[in-house]
């Protein structure tokens, strides 16, 4: 995990530091306009969706698999065998919309798919390893990396996505660094080039979009709560 960390460290470093030294290369220069709001508030909501679902598959399997001797197959990881995975990619990419050129995209997609599509393989080849005979029907069950539609809307979202306040004060750091760093860089790139007054409408936009994903967070943590409470209760009248 460390040296997974490390090199995660440097990727993003490297990022940082080129585009540091090359901004007109890599980042759009905003005009506001609804196409560019468009696609910031879709940027936003999409680093919030990652964050919900990195957050939860990291509590989950913290709780019912902290050791990972149990082969997980709810809540998030009933949705995707990768959730985490699919969490940081959907974080990229909300990033890469709301600061960068459309063709960053295929930049980042490139590293994104050299850096983690071999750990995939690695891992699962580990779990078939240590569950020779539950992985291979998970495996045919659930999709590897992205979600199929029928999964997704024949279940409560709460189901999939269970949400727990301790979980998300573990990782509240990493949701506030991602979100405000990248606010800061978006906003001052518009003031720049638009000026304050422009900017407000937009950011008022924004406001409301990220109050919207809090509320999301809420009713993910009630709904999981209540889940729990019904299972509990059911057990012992059992």
């Amino acid at each position: 995990m460390k040296r997974r960390l490390k090199i995660n460290g440097a990727i993003i470093a490297a990022a940082v530091l080129l585009v540091a030294i090359f901004p007109n290369v890599f980042m759009r220069r905003d005009t506001i306009d609804l196409w560019e709001e468009t696609l910031e508030i879709f940027g936003i909501a999409l680093i919030f969706l990652g964050q919900v679902i990195r957050v939860s598959a990291r509590g989950y399997k913290s709780e019912y698999s902290s050791k990972g001797s149990i082969l997980i197959q709810k809540g998030p990881y009933a949705l995707v065998r990768n959730p985490m995975y699919l969490g940081i990619l959907l974080i990229g990419l909300g990033i890469v919309l709301i600061l960068f050129k459309w063709w960053v995209i295929c930049l980042f997609a490139l590293v994104f798919i050299s850096r983690y599509v071999s750990l995939i393989f690695k891992e699962e080849k580990k779990l078939l390893s240590m569950f020779p005979r539950d992985y291979p029907d998970y495996q045919r069950r659930v999709p590897c990396f992205l979600p199929s539609i029928p999964t997704i809307l024949k279940r409560d979202i709460s189901e999939y996505l269970p949400i727990k306040l301790p979980w998300v004060k573990k990782e509240i750091g990493s949701i506030l660094a991602v979100l405000l760093f990248t606010l800061l860089v978006e906003s001052w790139e518009d003031i720049k080039h638009e000026g304050w007054a422009t900017y407000r409408e937009e950011a008022l936009t924004i406001i409301i979009t990220i109050i919207l994903f809090i509320a999301m967070f809420m009713y993910l943590s009630k709904r999981t709560k209540s889940i729990e409470e019904d299972d509990s209760s059911k057990s012992k009248s059992n």
